[in-house]
């Protein structure tokens, strides 16, 4: 008879042939054994999401964790509303046009049309839900599937959401107007429904985007084929020329662009004016200096490490030796705080850089892939990491724990993070290099592993290019942090976050 030890793992081989190269899996009660269902559930490898069907967990997360589910909520939601309707069911027009511009927050309710459904509510964790319209979907030909997901198509769903949707989710709205880069599908489907109102709505947004081309397009066919169009500009602000380029295919840099130019004045309001750059470098180079045992134990247990500062004092001083030393041999904070260390050094050649004049924008689209790789140099060559994760942006999706955001498909990251560093290059205020810098470089995430510490070394730079002092982000303060952070990658609200960075630069500039 087999040990209970045996029988766990013969569940765990099911579940992970369920899982393939996946971290998290949704399965349904049909994929395991009941035997190997309530083994997992008891040791904590899988939870109820609804009846008859589970996701897979980690034994070590706590009752509220969030983690799991929103790693696997658009997976769920594709499996079930498939398994539930077959393929005639559709996401919301207004759903649509946000997974179309990038935005793949987890919503608190998921609206789904489908001539079988029966308005029904169905609840699932973390106060989530799904609400199922029964209304007739788009034909094939305004459809298309989006990893799973049955979308309105772009041109359909920009016909069929609201006028509201313009004001509501500015971003995404632009971000999708510039991925049309010819008016010929949208006019199809405007002539074809007669939909002169939504016409000069729709010549209204494109000319707020600078795309005057398609706007004059639209206006003239409807006009030529008899409709009485009026434009009308559906957003409340009118774009500055320069934001966006009718040139721009992906959403991810259109998004990128348009959060800088929504979010700029907010930070400029909200965070004390830069100081004189500093005329003294080695003076200014000799404070930087003084604050890293202070930031290396901050910043790294913001990110879980069990740092000492007796270890940060003796990797600095030289004698760490992980083979001499019983306290080094916890060797993944070890190499965790060695490698801050000399991520911490390359950045101070970033920041001499800046202060001797270089543009701080290309001195960090240079540099910051030094600091990632001494940041981890010492886990590969101690063999905890493997050296191919030295190589630079992730090839795979990764997501922040307990987070409603969900960063940048990998690909996304190779387009993001170029435009993130024009931006730091044309910027010409501190404050908003320092804080925009920070946030979005986060917001990307373009490592598998260490994005927030490198996010305030980032910060940290910036801020030495408008003269203000090298400022610690205490963990006491991590959850304040933490939900700053949250409310600007899913709001799209940056005041908390540069109230919050800018009380901390306050206090240390008055020290």
């Amino acid at each position: 008879m087999a040990t209970p030890s045996e029988k766990l793992a013969q569940a765990l081989s099911e579940l992970q042939k369920l899982q393939k190269d996946r971290d998290i899996a949704v399965i349904k009660a049909s994929d395991l054994k009941t035997s190997h269902k309530q083994l997992l559930k008891r040791n904590g490898f899988i939870k109820d999401v609804i009846k008859g069907w589970y996701i897979s967990t980690r034994p070590e997360e706590r009752d509220g964790d969030t983690t799991s589910w929103y790693m696997s909520f658009w997976d769920f939601a594709s499996m079930y509303l498939n398994e539930r309707f077959g393929e005639v069911w559709c996401l919301s027009p207004d759903q649509s046009l946000l997974l179309h511009s990038g935005n793949r927050i987890i919503p608190k309710q998921l609206l789904v049309r489908s001539p079988k459904a029966n308005n029904n509510i169905v609840q699932l964790l973390h106060g989530t839900s799904i609400f199922d319209y029964k209304l007739n979907i788009p034909a094939n030909d305004s459809k298309v599937n989006l990893n799973g997901l049955q979308v309105y198509s772009l041109e359909a769903g920009l016909i069929a959401v609201n006028a509201d949707f313009f004001t509501r989710y500015t971003i995404d709205a632009r971000a999708c107007l510039a991925m049309v880069k010819d008016a010929s599908v949208l006019l199809a489907k405007l002539l074809d429904g007669g939909h002169s109102v939504i016409a000069g709505r729709l010549a209204g947004a494109f000319r707020n985007i600078g795309n005057a081309r398609i706007a004059d397009n639209i206006l003239k066919t409807m006009k030529s084929a008899g409709y009485d169009v009026r434009e009308e500009d559906p957003f409340s602000e009118k774009l500055p020329e320069h934001i966006l380029t009718v040139r721009e295919n992906s959403p991810y840099v259109s998004r990128i662009k348009l959060m800088w130019h929504q979010m700029r004045g907010v930070v400029i309001e909200n965070f004390p004016k830069a100081s004189a750059i500093p005329t003294d470098i080695k003076a200014y180079m000799k404070a930087v200096e003084e604050h890293y045992a202070e930031d290396a134990y901050h910043s790294l247990s913001i990110e879980g490490y069990r740092v000492t500062a007796e270890l940060i004092e003796r990797v600095r001083d030289g004698n760490w030796n992980p083979d001499g030393n019983e306290a080094d041999r916890e060797a993944r904070n070890a190499m965790a705080a060695r490698g801050y260390y000399q991520a911490f050094q390359a950045v101070k050649e970033s920041i001499k850089k800046i202060l001797a004049g270089k543009n701080e924008g290309e001195v960090t689209d240079t540099d910051h892939s030094d600091w990632y790789r001494e940041l981890f140099a010492p886990s590969v060559v101690s063999g905890i990491l493997k050296p191919s994760d030295l190589a630079g942006y992730r090839n795979s999706q990764v997501y922040i724990k307990g987070s409603m955001h969900t960063p940048l498909s990998a690909e996304a990251v190779r387009e993001a993070i170029p435009t993130l560093f024009e931006l730091l290059r044309n910027e010409d205020n501190a404050g908003v290099r320092a804080v925009l810098g920070h946030f979005i470089f986060v917001y990307i995430h373009p490592y598998m592993d260490g994005n927030g510490r490198i996010g305030r070394f980032l910060f940290n730079t910036m801020l030495a290019s408008g003269g203000y002092s090298w400022t610690v982000i205490p963990v006491g303060q991590r959850d304040a942090y933490m939900a700053a952070l949250e409310r600007a990658s899913v709001d799209g609200d940056i005041c908390d976050f540069a109230r919050f960075l800018g009380g901390l630069v306050e206090k240390r500039d008055s020290l």
